[in-house]
């Protein structure tokens, strides 16, 4: 009897699974690299402004100040900003992301914006340019090659209905915001066990770590991975799909930080690493 055949088609199913995991990546890192170049992609975002009194915007026309649901902007014909389709001689209302129908705001051929809401009723401008300096700087997105090893089934246990954390963000000089955490994630490792937290982010569960690689391969503020636990109680942790924040492409853009249980002592060599100018220099240091 030949006993080899159990191994060999187990060997050909594994690799064909690993191939297949392979592609699926790479499409995905392919759209990623086309993502960030969009007029509203993360190398778009040149100015983030919040707006506490009537001030001007760097980068763009008109006087900028506090209203309900929004901001106001006063502004000339001559200005060229264009509000909801209808150009602005005088003043309008820009309705904020939080609105039923936020408003649009165009400046030029390259440069638009829309308002995001804060904290305590507080409202930024946010403005894009399609042409930005780091859409013309980017060479591309450097990423570690499939690594099967960091591909996780863990355990989604729920908390209960409201449950909440704070988390830090980079710019919020210590400050937190409670996040909704619908579950713990818990999961062993080369005999290391693991509990980590993940907020809510639209129909996805929101996973902020930080590894070893962190600002010798890998940028030094952490890495996103966006999951979403099955009817069966287990989770998967693909690190391979593991992306950089938003605040790697742009300053303009203030990212959560990882919290203290989501913080591994090992290097995680799967996954996003570093945003690269066309020359391959880093595209940011921090």
């Amino acid at each position: 009897m030949n006993d080899t055949t159990a191994p060999t088609t187990t060997s050909t199913a594994n690799a064909a699974a690993t191939s297949t995991a392979e592609a699926r990546l790479a499409t995905f890192r392919a759209r990623r690299q086309e993502s960030v170049v969009q007029p509203k992609g993360s190398l778009a975002l040149i100015n983030t402004q919040w707006i506490d009194s009537e001030q001007t915007i760097w980068g763009v026309p008109g006087t900028w100040a506090p209203a309900e649901g929004g901001l106001r902007v006063t502004a000339a014909a001559s200005d060229s900003i264009i509000v909801d389709g209808a150009p602005v001689d005088g003043h309008a209302i820009v309705r904020g992301k939080d609105h039923a129908a936020p408003s649009e705001i165009i400046f030029s051929e390259t440069v638009s914006g829309f308002v995001i809401a804060g904290d305590e009723g507080k409202y930024a401008l946010r403005v894009w340019d399609a042409a930005s300096e780091g859409i013309r700087e980017f060479g591309s997105i450097d990423s570690y090659p499939y690594n099967p090893a960091w591909v996780i089934t863990a355990t989604f246990t729920e908390n209960p209905a409201g449950t909440t954390m704070g988390f830090e963000h980079l710019k919020d000089n210590g400050k937190t915001r409670e996040q909704v955490i619908p579950g713990d994630i818990s999961f062993s490792k080369d005999g290391v066990d693991y509990n980590l937290v993940a907020f809510k982010s639209g129909r996805a569960l929101q996973l902020v770590y930080a590894d070893a690689t962190n600002g010798v391969d890998t940028y030094s503020v952490g890495r996103f991975l966006f999951v979403a636990p099955d009817p069966d109680g287990t989770i998967t942790l693909d690190f391979n799909f593991a992306v950089l924040p938003p605040c790697a492409f742009s300053y303009n853009f203030n990212c959560p930080m990882p919290p203290k249980q989501n913080r591994f002592a090992v290097a995680i060599e799967a996954g996003e690493k570093n945003v690269l100018k066309k020359d391959g220099s880093l595209l940011h240091e921090v």
